[in-house]
């Protein structure tokens, strides 16, 4: 029994001791947690819209906003707008808009860092803006939810940044997992689009948290599809060219959004009012359309349900297109808060039904009923703004379980994408990073010292010299060092300056300078620091300027500080380490290690 014991606590230490393990550990964690986020928010919607539409008795949202009065309509979006602008703008304004776009900066260049309090506020926001009305969608939330679980895990377990950016999208892929009931496209949307990266280290992390988010799910919520879709199936092979034509189309639809969406943000942000009472007025906005078209209120799952069965006339489909565009642009673009991944598919679904109509008139023997056109147009429409083709082929195929239609699915995703990426060079989530001066795709190498924290590669044991210290004992001092810059402090330890070798080199040598000049005096008079929490690309840039060696790394909250120091030798081999990393595939780890005990045996 004793040796059972022992041969079990020898598993235990020796998994613990496995990085690969504890990482995997650790995302199932977060899988359970970002599931469990997700269920919550979903409630949460259901409260405010129970809150503002009173639906007790009907079958749907829809439903219960068609039985209201006109007045019943209107002001719930007001309101909505009302409490959310305030609350964004005082609290946390990151948690305006869509929220992907924050999460894959935070990935890309701030280690997975986000804000705990961004996510309180993105939770509340945007489930109000959702359950009063407002045009848009719960991924984006959900999204940042869930990377919001990840980065505050990856905290507490004190992780590397490579390490928290891994943590962070398993938190995403948790959150579109158990949102959609796709397990497999909320791994794909976290690897294709949050990491932009299918590495093998990555991936089993990634799954392990997305499959258990949709068990969570599919506990609370039902392990059912997200549509209920009719058995769809492509007519004729001439269909190929149809659904060719149709992803071009759905490639400039998708373009339309996206420009729409910036442009009417632009027009809110011109005007000259309080930022947050302008919600309020894209609250009044979508309102006086909800009065007459209340299907572009929320998420819209039930008209697109109702789409994909084809029973929604053309002329409704073909407007409802055009209106939602500028429903969700009005109310994102005001302040509200949600996201855009279910705008599209709702735009997609109706635009896709226009067109399957008119297929259907034009060539009624070889063209498939227009409800398995709107089907297309959700993954065409998604891939046009996403520019994340295998997510959206992979997602609706997992919302709708239907495959008989993959193959026209991928044709017009993929050309939908392309056509998309040709008009516009950003999707509409990246778009939102590059009007701020960020350039996530600029290049794998850029990304790399951008991704890469000061305090990972930072020396936290500085060798500081005294601001009184005399020449002589400096010049001392110098020789007997290894280093070649040194920061100054005061008598409590606060930074006063940093000198160099440089600095004092042509005063060494003259006589009866030794006690009378101290190292204060050969200061330059500006000092170059930074902090924990900035990237490698802005040390670099920084030390760049000055020609400088090392500098000093202080506390966020107190700029004299000192907490490390930084040294160019330090950013280039953080740099190259995270390279090898990057590299190092999951059975190359396992085979190194195998070197390494052959080596010592």
């Amino acid at each position: 029994m004793s040796e059972t014991t022992s041969f079990a606590k020898g598993i235990i230490r020796r998994l613990a001791g496995n990085e690969y393990v504890l990482m995997v550990c650790m995302a199932a964690v977060i899988g359970i947690l970002g599931g469990y986020g997700a269920v919550g928010f979903r409630w949460l919607i259901g409260f405010f819209q129970s809150l503002f539409f009173s639906h007790q008795g009907r079958s749907g949202v829809l439903e219960a906003i068609l039985s209201l009065p006109w007045y019943a309509r209107l002001i719930p979006p007001i309101i909505g707008g009302a409490v959310v602008g305030p609350m964004v703008y005082f609290f946390a304004r990151e948690a305006k808009g869509h929220g992907v776009p924050e999460v894959m900066e935070a990935v890309a260049l701030k280690g997975g860092m986000i804000r705990k309090r961004a996510v309180a506020v993105k939770t509340l926001a945007s489930s109000i803006t959702i359950g009063s009305g407002g045009s848009a969608g719960q991924e984006g939330p959900i999204v940042q939810i869930g990377s919001g679980i990840g980065s505050a895990f990856g905290r507490m377990a004190g992780v590397s940044a490579d390490r928290m950016r891994t943590l962070v999208a398993c938190g995403a892929a948790a959150g579109i997992a158990a949102t959609f009931n796709a397990p497999i496209a909320g791994a794909m949307f976290a690897l294709e689009i949050i990491l932009g990266d299918f590495g093998i280290a990555a991936f089993t992390p990634i799954v392990v948290s997305s499959v258990l988010a949709t068990v969570i799910s599919r506990v609370h919520l039902g392990a059912f599809p997200a549509f209920m879709v009719p058995q769809y199936s492509m007519v004729s092979i001439w269909e190929i060219l149809t659904y060719s034509l149709f992803g071009i189309v759905m490639g400039i639809v998708g373009v339309m959004f996206t420009r729409t969406l910036y442009k009417i943000e632009d027009l809110f942000d011109a005007v000259r009012i309080p930022p947050y009472t302008k919600a309020a007025i894209g609250g009044a906005a979508v309102g006086c359309i909800g009065i007459f078209l209340p299907h572009i209120y929320g998420v819209g799952y039930d008209t697109i349900s109702l789409a994909l069965l084809g029973q929604i006339p053309w002329l409704l489909l073909l407007s409802l297109v055009v209106i939602k565009i500028l429903a969700t642009s009005v109310t994102i673009g005001s302040g509200g808060s949600g996201g855009v991944f279910a705008p599209s598919l709702f735009i997609g679904a109706m635009a896709g039904g226009a067109f399957g109509f008119l297929m259907q008139a034009l060539f009624p023997q070889v063209t498939a009923a227009q409800g398995a056109y709107s089907l297309v147009g959700m993954g065409a429409m998604v891939s046009a703004t996403t520019h994340g083709p295998i997510t959206a082929i992979l997602m609706l195929f997992e919302m709708t379980g239907d495959y008989k239609m993959i193959l026209p699915l991928m044709l017009s995703c993929i050309i939908s994408t392309v056509v998309a990426s040709q008009l516009k060079r950003d999707s509409i989530y990246t778009l939102k990073l590059a009007r701020r001066g960020v350039d996530i795709r600029a290049g794998k190498d850029v990304n790399v010292m951008r991704s890469l924290l000061v305090r990972d590669a930072m020396t936290r044991d500085v060798v500081t010299v005294p601001a009184d210290m005399p020449l002589k004992k400096l010049v001392k001092f110098t020789l007997s060092s290894k280093h070649s810059s040194f920061p100054l402090v005061d008598e409590d330890g606060l930074l006063e300056g940093i000198v160099t070798f440089q600095d004092f080199k042509d005063v060494v040598f003259e006589e009866g300078l030794g006690d009378l000049v101290v190292a204060k005096e050969l200061s330059p008079q500006e000092v170059i620091t930074i902090t924990r929490n900035e990237n490698l690309d802005s040390a670099l840039r920084k030390i760049g300027v000055k020609n400088i060696e090392q500098i000093p790394v202080v506390d966020e909250t107190n700029p004299r500080k000192i907490v490390g120091i930084l040294s160019r030798r330090d950013i280039f081999t953080a740099y190259n380490k995270a390279i090898i990393d990057r590299s190092i595939t999951a059975g190359g780890v396992v085979e190194a290690d195998r070197n390494k005990r052959r080596s010592t045996a």
